[in-house]
């Protein structure tokens, strides 16, 4: 059995040598020549898996440690006998924890507060239902668009999309698709910008092209809208610099790169290929795991407001605004290639960044209500088990902030 993978993923070869020769190269040297006699490919969304990557080549198996596949040519694989598979959910909390931040820092550059603001989720799946709760924490009130979801549901929370265009602010979490009722390709266009508040803010975490740039563009140019934070770019991996100039937030795709939910997309694939093999999973990654940098943060309440003293956690975790100056720096009058290729560089020697969850808040004065808040944006609590449930009186207090 021979194993080729991608080496940005965590604990790969510790994972995949229990299964066989395991093979590490960088996504751009993972070529159909590399993959001549190997039986699994283990990638990232950076390679381009199709015909042209696994003709002639003995790959029966290929996993994606990412959530998304439009990197990945699915109807060549069952034409070829070839099973794939995702990690579905992997970096949930990472893209949870970024929207986070950038809530906070849109509301620290803006000095406007997030409590009673409204914001429109576009896409409720594992990313969006993470975000809802976030919100929900901060005392936000929420407009859920997701037509799969509707429509398998029926439940009446999941909202058409022309009432989440009045939204504060709308964040989307949608996979990348061109056909069928739920296309997302410039799903935000023109009409869409210009139905949007001239206050309002679009974050976009899911996919470049699910925005046309060159509305959005214009949208910011004329002031259709007011803010836009985005990760992602049409025509990745060299945007448009005038839209980096112009988003109020700009990083190179890496909402999504925290290292645990790049290691739990290794565990996730190595567990697939498993069962493809018709074995038991024995490997595991926690002894390997190194501690946060951040396991206790100590939070003296006094005299502040909670999104204060959220935010000051928020960023000493997550200092989401050296992601911003040092994509913005290596944007900055560079060409198409040299933006290319400080957009991938950027990507491939991205710090180690560490989730939420795996922080610790000890509170200098009891406060309940804060406790739930920082609970709700996924921190743990000293002193709560480390799956407390809320309160039905919090739960309560803070379902009267969905409509």
């Amino acid at each position: 059995m021979k194993i080729v993978a991608d080496e940005n993923n965590p604990y790969v070869k510790e994972a995949f040598s229990t299964l066989g020769e395991t093979i590490l190269l960088p996504g751009k040297q993972i070529t159909r020549d590399a993959l001549r006699d190997a039986n699994i490919l283990v990638c990232r969304s950076t390679i381009k898996v199709d015909a042209e990557l696994l003709e002639s080549t003995a790959v029966k198996f290929v996993g994606t440690a990412t959530i998304g596949m439009d990197h990945i040519d699915t109807a060549y694989l069952d034409k070829a006998g070839i099973h794939y598979c995702s990690a579905p959910g992997c970096n949930a909390n990472s893209v949870a924890d970024y929207v986070t931040a950038a809530l906070f820092l849109w509301s620290e550059k803006r000095q406007v507060s997030l409590l009673g603001k409204t914001i429109g989720i576009v896409g409720c799946g594992n990313v969006g239902g993470r975000v809802v709760k976030r919100a929900e924490g901060l005392g936000m009130r929420i407009l859920e668009n997701d037509p799969p979801l509707a429509r398998e549901t029926g439940d009446p929370r999941y909202r058409p999309l022309e009432e989440i265009l009045d939204a504060d602010i709308i964040t989307l979490h949608t996979p990348l698709t061109y056909n069928g009722q739920d296309a997302t390709f410039h799903l935000v266009d023109d009409a869409f910008l210009r139905r949007m508040r001239r206050t309002a803010v679009l974050i976009n975490t899911s996919r470049g092209a699910v925005v046309d740039g060159n509305a959005l563009k214009s949208a910011l140019t004329d002031h259709w809208i007011s803010d836009a934070l985005l990760d992602v770019w049409e025509g990745e991996p060299a945007p448009d610099p005038a839209l980096v100039e112009l988003a109020l937030l700009a990083t190179p795709h890496i909402a999504g790169h925290s290292f645990d939910g790049k290691v739990k997309g290794t565990v996730q694939v190595y567990q697939q290929a498993c069962c493809w093999l018709g074995r038991e999973p024995h490997w595991t990654v926690t002894p390997l795991l190194p501690e946060t940098e951040f396991p206790l943060i100590a939070v003296d309440p006094a005299g502040r407001t909670d999104e204060d003293i959220i935010a000051e956690a928020v960023f000493k975790v997550y200092p989401i605004m050296k992601d911003d100056a040092q994509f913005r720096d290596a944007m900055k009058d560079a060409n198409p290639e040299e933006r290319a290729r400080a957009f991938n560089a950027l990507r491939k020697s991205y710090p180690r960044r560490r989730e939420f969850s795996l922080s610790t808040v000890r509170l200098n004065e009891e406060s309940a209500r804060l406790a739930e808040k920082f609970h709700q944006i996924s921190f743990q609590i000293a002193g709560w088990p480390r799956r407390t449930r809320i309160s039905a009186f919090a739960k309560t207090a803070l379902m009267r902030t969905r409509e």
